[in-house]
């Protein structure tokens, strides 16, 4: 796999432990920063779909 180019959110510029995004020719990939060698691989559509749902709070539950 060729190098890819990992990312970090602003937000998380003066963070130790972050998740990283890298764009791949076959898509998205996602990793935290303490653990590398752990490579989630998404589509863009699927990514979207996903940071759009926790935005809206719907993965928030009470006990």
């Amino acid at each position: 796999m060729s190098q890819l180019n990992w990312r970090k959110s602003t937000f998380s510029e003066n963070q130790a432990n972050c998740v990283e995004l890298a764009a791949a020719p076959s898509g998205i990939r996602i990793r935290e920063s303490d653990e590398p060698d752990a490579v989630l691989h998404t589509n863009p559509a699927a990514l979207r779909s996903f940071i759009r749902t926790v935005k809206a709070g719907r993965l928030d539950h009470t006990c």
